[in-house]
């Protein structure tokens, strides 16, 4: 049998109070993960932490802001006091604060994109992979976007750092494969998330993307789970550099 179980794994999951993340620690710690919740306030991982310590799992919430390389050094300094060890990393914090042309993007929407969306990964890896060659290896998914493939209307810089996700996730791969780190990347379409509610409240281009998905629809964050869950298991053992969509075929 395909072996999916965590057990005893020390799982980050950045962005879990909510959406994808908040979804992706539920099953991560039903499948046996220790999950260490992560999200700029704390106040929201705390219903989650405790919904996963109902149904008998493990988890823990810390607060880290992405944008601030500080705070995540601080928060890899907790990590290693408190586990010793990181298993799993999954890098689902993510911002879209404009909605528009980019003609009309300033340098501060420019910074906090950039900053929360690929910046603060990026650090979250380095921090992430020296924990993990101390333990012999260990799984880190970046949660892209397809937009990274195909730019998403009026979300312009939004689609240039997931693109520059996509990039970072293969370099990382490479240099990292060595340690028995594997690295992938998860693009999800159009799912019901915060993050997309203005593409998905936009009743005429909500339609116009449905009718390039040939499932017809968006997903629900559910649905990314079973992607996350393979590439971090040893189902995914001689997997490495891939870039998984799970977007209903939209880029078929």
């Amino acid at each position: 049998m395909i072996d999916f179980s965590l057990k005893d794994r020390i799982a980050l999951i950045t962005g879990a109070s909510r959406g994808i993340g908040k979804a992706v620690a539920i099953t991560l710690a039903d499948y046996g993960a220790h999950c260490i919740l992560v999200s700029r306030k704390a106040g929201g991982l705390e219903s989650v932490a405790e919904e996963i310590k109902e149904n008998r799992g493990k988890a823990d919430a810390i607060a880290c802001h992405m944008g601030y390389a500080e705070q995540i050094e601080s928060l890899f300094k907790e990590v290693e006091s408190r586990y010793g060890r990181l298993d799993i990393l999954v890098n689902n914090a993510a911002t879209n604060p404009h909605f528009g042309d980019m003609l009309s993007v300033d340098e501060g929407i420019w910074d906090k994109t950039n900053d929360v969306n690929l910046k603060g990964p990026f650090f979250m890896i380095q921090h992430g992979a020296r924990l993990m060659i101390r333990n012999g290896g260990g799984a880190i998914v970046n949660v892209s976007s397809v937009n990274g493939v195909r730019p998403g209307f009026m979300q312009g810089v939004y689609s240039i750092t997931k693109a520059a996700m996509i990039s970072m996730t293969k370099a990382f791969a490479k240099e990292l494969g060595q340690y028995n780190i594997r690295v992938n990347a998860l693009l999800p379409g159009l799912t019901d998330t915060r993050l997309s509610r203005a593409l998905m409240e936009n009743k005429p281009l909500y339609e116009t993307y449905a009718k390039q998905v040939p499932l017809g629809r968006h997903a629900d964050p559910g649905e990314m789970t079973g992607a996350v869950l393979y590439l971090v298991s040893d189902a995914a053992s001689f997997t490495t550099g891939a870039c998984l969509a799970c977007d209903g075929g939209m880029l078929v």
